[in-house]
């Protein structure tokens, strides 16, 4: 008897409050996307324990490594005043590193 095959659950993306909400996303997002934490591992050059450990929402994950398995994951951090919008055009005044500052 085969297995059935998993629904994909719909991910909502948006404003996060805690390192718990972004966790529970991005495990949300791999699963939908039917990647094991074993794959993202191979991929990003980070290790499955980080992994785990950042999706169950700890405080202290460093921030490089976080960056980089949004990357690998094909997500990005978008910073904006609270309860403002920023629009595409904003947002792309920094890809690639333009706009920053050097404060």
């Amino acid at each position: 008897m085969t297995k059935p095959k998993a629904v994909k659950k719909e991910t909502h993306y948006g404003l996060v409050r805690s390192a718990k909400e972004l966790g529970q996303l991005v495990r949300a997002h791999r699963k939908n996307r039917q990647l094991t934490l074993e794959t993202v591992s191979g991929l990003s050059n980070l290790s499955p324990r980080f992994l785990s450990e950042f999706e169950r929402g700890k405080e202290t994950a460093e921030i490089g490594k976080v960056l980089k398995a949004l990357r690998t994951l094909g997500l990005e951090v978008i910073i904006q005043p609270r309860g403002g919008r920023l629009g595409n055009a904003a947002a792309s005044t920094f890809k690639d590193g333009e706009g920053q500052t050097n404060d």
